[in-house]
């Protein structure tokens, strides 16, 4: 039986820092991961493919809106083929990084298969017993599937398959309003799908500022995007190639759907089925693995990290959980994780970014706050590159930022600033003071920040106050 300092299941964002890290540090790493290819699904299915999707969308957009920039507006011929082996040419780009050989050298052993405890201290893969002192289990999600009358006995599409497509469908219909939803309804529907986006709940991104979701889901609708929120799906079934969707809509009457093609991104599941969890002690939920702030699960020489854990499923949290873990089961120094300042993106056009809390949960919290907003269209390099739609809504207690939502071009780029000034406990003062290069789109954070200081500025007691200054001065 092969003995190791660490095992690691998962060879995503997660498991391939840690085995890189630990393997280097000179620990014997054995690093397992059940499908053919390391880099998770943020190389293969999600992060990478729907990203480079997303560009060639705006590109075939940007074509369209040609005249918007003095230019002759082209009708873009989309042969989806064509961009498919585009996207799978960016991901054979990044590969080699994830390369078994590349962790091979660092003196990690890879094994390709399925892996289950069969006692708290060893694995089993393809019959073979691994035997570890601790081990990381960062097994990851896939999409969650609901419980549809009928789904089940229709070919669908996942995130896991819609970028293999070669045929543009003509109509495309996507259940779920989150993130992946949005995205790829946008992205299809500037190649030039007719979509329909079906969301259960009463704003897309349920977990964003109601108001700001309502702006994006306007600027959606007005790139022709049919969006039916507070809508269910009921049914599903599929005749002469033609999907119908049976869906309920509160004080209405059903009603019928048909496609082409059926995207369901509906949310994720962790990934712990069939690992042997129960008989190593492990608690697990629909939600994950269970862990403390060190993320040892309950059984406390095995940790866990990224998607199969949550709170929040992305790859820059899976990053940041790893360094928790290589600081705890490495080198065996105590480090507690820390959610309190984590940003996320829709990458929609414009983008949706996000860190802290919004103005609803503030509420919901009892919080007094003051809430800051500035619009694109009063960013000159925004009216530069027509780009002027959304804006910056920031809230704040005492000069203390509590958060922000950015809804405008580049908003994942910029979110950064914010992110950086609440991590350091930064005020807005620090944001008003600082200089910003003109004509930038990040001219927009300080200017959020000035109106809280405009209002106090340009009162009647200040006025009061700088009348009577010069009098007695003059």
């Amino acid at each position: 039986m092969k003995k190791f300092d660490l095992v690691v299941i998962g060879g995503g964002t997660g498991g391939l820092i840690v085995t890189s890290v630990a393997a280097q540090l000179g620990l014997k790493v054995t690093l397992i991961e059940r499908k053919e290819k390391l880099g998770g699904d943020c190389l293969h299915t999600g992060c990478v493919p729907s990203k480079t999707l997303i560009h060639t969308a705006k590109v075939a957009s940007l074509m369209r809106r040609a005249d918007e920039y003095g230019l002759e507006s082209v009708a873009p011929e989309v042969d989806l083929a064509r961009v498919s082996d585009h996207v799978q040419s960016v991901i054979d780009q990044i590969q080699p990084h994830d390369d078994p050989e590349r962790f091979r050298g660092y003196g990690a052993e890879v094994v390709f298969g399925h892996a289950s405890f069969i006692d708290p201290y060893t694995v089993e893969v393809n019959g073979q017993s691994i035997q570890g002192r601790r081990f990381v289990i960062a097994s990851g999600s896939r999409p969650f599937i609901p419980p549809i009358p009928g789904l089940d006995e229709v070919p669908y599409l996942t995130n896991e398959n819609i970028f293999s497509l070669r045929e543009l469908p003509v109509r495309l219909i996507v259940l779920g309003g989150g993130a992946i939803g949005v995205e790829m309804a946008q992205a299809y529907a500037r190649l030039g799908s007719q979509v329909t986006i079906v969301e259960r709940l009463p704003h897309l991104l349920p977990q964003e500022d109601p108001e700001i979701s309502d702006m994006l889901a306007a600027s959606l609708k007005k790139e022709g995007i049919d969006i039916l929120t507070t809508t269910s799906a009921e049914h599903v079934s599929k005749t002469d190639d033609i999907y119908r969707m049976r869906c309920s809509r509160e004080s209405e009457r059903d009603i019928e759907l048909e496609c082409d093609a059926l995207l369901v991104a509906v949310g994720r599941r962790p990934n712990v089925e069939n690992m042997g969890l129960d008989a190593v002690g492990v608690v697990y939920d629909n939600k994950g693995i269970k862990v403390d702030r060190r993320l040892r699960s309950t059984s406390k020489h095995i940790f866990a990290c990224g998607d199969v854990t949550g709170p929040y499923p992305f790859t820059h949290m899976a990053e940041y959980q790893a360094g928790i873990v290589i600081s705890n089961a490495v080198f065996r120094f105590p480090k507690k994780t820390d959610y309190r300042v984590v940003p996320w993106v829709t990458y929609s056009d414009p983008e949706l970014a996000r860190v802290g809390i919004t103005e609803q949960q503030a509420k919901e919290q009892g919080i007094d706050v003051d809430v800051l907003r500035f619009p694109f269209n009063d960013i000159d390099r925004a009216l530069a590159e027509v780009e002027t739609a959304g804006e910056m809504k920031m809230i704040s207690r005492k000069g203390k930022i509590l958060g922000a939502t950015i809804l405008g071009p580049h908003a994942g780029e910029l979110i950064h600033e914010i992110v950086l000034a609440m991590q350091a406990g930064l005020k807005i003062g620090d944001i008003s003071g600082t200089i910003h290069a003109y004509p930038t789109l990040a001219q927009i954070s300080r200017r959020t920040v000035n109106t809280y200081y405009g209002e106090k500025l340009f009162s009647d007691r200040t006025r009061k106050v700088v009348g009577w200054i010069n009098k007695l001065l003059s």
